[in-house]
């Protein structure tokens, strides 16, 4: 975090609570001319010749250890159930973006094919259960945390995939390209995004009644841990109330287990001070374990997209994000077309609404949703081309637009209609967060 108000506070010293207030206000919006784009692709990582048996860990350890040797422009990391990720430098244009990943993504794949692996792009694993790939402080605490509200953190985390695009915050002042309209835009097109590239409707090889099962996930984590804050007129005083007031997943140790408190918030932690007094390492540390589908980090992060399938599916969100945040005209059109959508949230943040909740459920065949995409595709094709995107993005998009949104279907509906799909379970059962 950067320094706030013009103040300093040392990472090892004691922070006040109104010390922390001041260091969440500083740094969650960083405004400014929107100008850079980043992108987050998680991958599932199966066997090619047996997908629905788990890969040993001993293999992907040994094969995990070969690609931190590639000489990557973008981050690569392992998640906790042995996903991989590639996550990319902030760019100046889409253009750069696709161009680095797909790069680093083609030498990634190389590596995994003389190893029999492939990389698959769904966002819930539709065979198998969480196994733990990763055994370290932060995730034991995590996963300990999580448990208590049930399994679904440990699908969570060893389970699921997505698609996370990073945007600017936005200027200061009001309009299209504030940060407070495009706070607010986020939150709202989230639905229509996480409708349109609906993609994990499958779990223990049976249907779930969700086209975004990973999104179920989400919502039976509890708000606490995986909510957004209330969307008021002044985002920064509404999520620094919510960063501060929400539950404490750990007070990290230098050694041993840390410490999972069962209720305490951090401003409560800065009140009472106990295992310890928290630092400023603490709070940086604190919101990063808060998993809103919409969390500002001087940027924007949209965290509602599931892992798309196929080598080049993660181009198309990417793409149509991009270019319904950044070009005006497309940004325009894209509020017009969501506003009536606001109506559905009843005013309860994301994504435990019932908006969030159709969108993950139900996708395009919800009519209002379908219609709303349909507008925001066609606004986001017209401008691409401003934006700079080659034909292959276009393509994709146009793709997109005929298979799945004028059709009132997502990819989650082609995995439904695969024999060792749906037909495995009952089809359309529901299981309700």
């Amino acid at each position: 975090m950067s320094d706030a108000h013009g103040g300093r506070t040392r990472s090892g010293a004691a922070i006040s609570e109104a010390e922390a207030e001041a260091l969440v206000r500083g740094i969650c919006f960083e405004t400014g001319p929107p100008r850079r784009l980043g992108v987050e692709v998680e991958w599932l990582v199966h066997d090619t010749q047996a997908p629905h048996l788990p890969v040993a860990p001993e293999r992907l350890r040994t094969v995990y250890a070969t690609l931190r040797t590639l000489p990557l422009t973008s981050a690569l990391t392992v998640e906790p159930g042995g996903q991989l990720e590639l996550s990319s430098a902030p760019a100046t244009s889409l253009t750069e973006c696709v161009r680095t990943v797909s790069e680093d993504l083609g030498a990634v794949r190389a590596v995994l094919r003389e190893a029999g692996l492939v990389l698959v792009g769904l966002g819930h694993d539709p065979w198998h259960e969480p196994r733990r790939f990763l055994r370290e402080p932060r995730y034991d605490a995590l996963e300990a945390c999580l448990d208590r509200n049930g399994p679904a953190g440990r699908f969570m985390m060893c389970t699921s995939a997505s698609v996370q695009v990073s945007l600017d915050a936005g200027h200061d002042e009001p309009g299209p390209q504030g940060h407070a309209r495009r706070w607010w835009l986020a939150h709202h097109l989230g639905a229509v995004l996480m409708a349109a590239f609906a993609n994990s409707p499958l779990s223990g090889g049976r249907s779930t009644g969700w086209r975004s099962t990973r999104q179920l996930r989400w919502t039976q984590i509890g708000i606490g841990r995986a909510g957004g804050p209330l969307l008021t007129s002044d985002p920064r005083s509404a999520w620094t109330q919510h960063v501060l007031d929400a539950p404490v997943m750990c007070v990290r140790r230098d050694h041993g287990p840390w410490d999972v408190p069962a209720s305490m918030s951090f401003r409560e932690w800065t009140r009472h001070r106990t295992p310890r007094a928290p630092t400023r390492e603490d709070l940086e540390y604190h919101v990063t374990t808060l998993f809103p589908p919409v969390r500002p980090r001087g940027h924007l992060e949209l965290r509602m997209i599931d892992a798309q399938p196929g080598d080049d599916g993660w181009i198309v969100p990417l793409a149509v994000t991009a270019a319904l945040f950044d070009d005006v005209e497309a940004t325009e059109t894209a509020y017009r077309a969501v506003k009536p959508l606001a109506e559905r949230s009843l005013g309860l943040p994301a994504p435990h609404n019932p908006l969030y909740r159709v969108a993950a459920r139900l996708a395009l065949t919800d009519p209002e949703l379908r219609e709303t995409t349909d507008t925001c595709f066609r606004a986001a094709l017209d401008a691409l081309p401003r934006l700079g995107a080659s034909t292959h993005v276009t393509d994709a998009v146009a793709e997109h637009l005929e298979r799945y949104v004028r059709r009132g279907r997502c990819p989650a509906d082609d995995l439904l209609e695969m024999p060792d799909g749906a037909s495995r379970g009952p089809h359309g059962r529901e299981t309700r967060p």
